[in-house]
């Protein structure tokens, strides 16, 4: 029995999309641009894999025998955001992109939200979620009015104190944003924003929470219907709405997610492990942090040798993204861009280029093949061009 280990390094692109013109994102490319804007950027391990022969004019470097097989894939749904591109992975592709509200939610929605928690709210605009917690955090702690904002996602976020507002019931407020917010408003999700702090000096917790639209069944749906597992580790449980999870484990950064991935392939588990590791995204990437993200980066190649040595015989890893977001690029939302693809494993081919595939669920046609599982995708697999027998 083969298992596969998914390991998506959220909002790590690697160029822009054909119609990336259509979301402002041309000239995106959130590999390539921190690799031309970064001294001293080095990935070895991920190069040795095949990462700079994706695109043989990037900024990366080459490698003359890679480890692994590698290539990229295009968004088939309309969109660049995390639920969207998670989704497609898994199998799904969206005809019609999740609304988004960059100019705030409608005042009848806020006017309704507010009646069913109980008090006023602030905000309701776009905002980083650390700037807003800034302006607002001390009008919040004067008025215990909840802080609402969006971005250039499609997302509801609210922020509140821990100490106005236990995690508990923060969570009862976003759930009674969820139920509201269907139809039209169905955003793909409603996010937890809690903070800490006093006078000013405000910082979000690890308890953040996702509340998703529960998706369609997808690959992970199709794994458990055959016996077999899924492990979550990261924000994968809370994108799926806990659909299609036997188990999971939350983490507060990368370093605990690539802990717990570890763990996870140490056991005897049989199926998928599928892990996202936030820190480039949530703290770099809607920064425009390129020092930041590029050190992420080559601190994720730092151990991606354990992550190897842990794998078993039959064992594959595939690595890859969901959207890009580059931190070059003008404002704070995703950007528009391919994703790469590195597979990984005894079994695997080295130095095979699969091309440009044309959807992200080419990987979970590609999941159900290794792992011998009947699952409708539009995507289509590549197990055969990379595996050894």
């Amino acid at each position: 029995m083969n298992r596969v280990i998914l390991i998506v390094l959220d909002s790590v692109g690697i160029g822009a999309l054909p119609d990336a013109h259509l979301y402002n994102d041309e000239g995106s490319n959130t590999l390539g641009n921190i690799a031309k804007n970064h001294e001293g950027f080095s990935i070895p391990n991920l190069i040795s894999m095949g990462l700079g022969n994706i695109v043989m004019d990037n900024e990366l470097p080459l490698t003359r025998s890679p480890r692994g097989s590698f290539g990229k894939a295009a968004e088939k749904s309309m969109g660049k955001d995390t639920t969207t591109g998670h989704w497609e992975i898994s199998g799904l592709t969206l005809k019609s992109p999740f609304p988004t509200f960059t100019e705030g939610f409608p005042a009848s929605f806020i006017e309704a939200f507010e009646e069913k928690i109980g008090i006023g709210t602030i905000g309701n605009y776009s905002a980083s979620g650390t700037t807003i917690i800034k302006e607002l955090g001390s009008e919040h702690m004067q008025t215990k009015k909840p802080i609402v904002y969006t971005s250039a996602d499609s997302v509801f976020q609210i922020a509140m104190h821990e100490e106005i507002y236990p995690i508990e019931r923060q969570y009862e407020i976003c759930q009674i944003a969820r139920d509201l917010l269907v139809d039209d408003m169905e955003v793909g999700r409603v996010i937890a924003r809690p903070f800490i702090g006093v006078d000013g000096q405000y910082t979000r917790t690890s308890r953040r929470k996702d509340f998703a639209v529960t998706p369609p069944d997808t690959i992970l749906d199709a794994i458990l219907d055959h016996g077999l597992k899924v492990h979550a580790v990261g924000k994968i449980v809370d994108i799926f709405n806990n659909k299609g999870i036997s188990s999971y484990t939350k983490t507060a950064n990368n370093t605990e997610g690539i802990d717990q991935t570890i763990k996870a392939i140490q056991s005897d588990m049989e199926g998928l492990i599928f892990t996202n590791l936030v820190d480039f995204d949530m703290l770099y990437g809607h920064r425009r942090d390129i020092p930041g993200y590029a050190n992420a980066l080559m601190e994720f190649d730092a151990r991606l040798p354990e992550i190897v040595l842990a794998l078993k015989e039959k064992d594959i890893l595939i690595i890859t993204a969901d959207h890009g977001n580059d931190p070059s690029a003008p404002g704070n939302d995703h950007t528009r861009e391919y994703i790469p693809i590195l597979n990984f494993g005894a079994s695997i081919k080295q130095g095979e280029h699969i091309g440009t595939r044309e959807t992200f669920a080419d990987i979970a046609a590609t999941i159900a093949d290794i792992l011998g599982i009947n699952f409708a995708t539009y995507g289509r697999s590549y197990y055969k061009e990379i595996r050894l027998n």
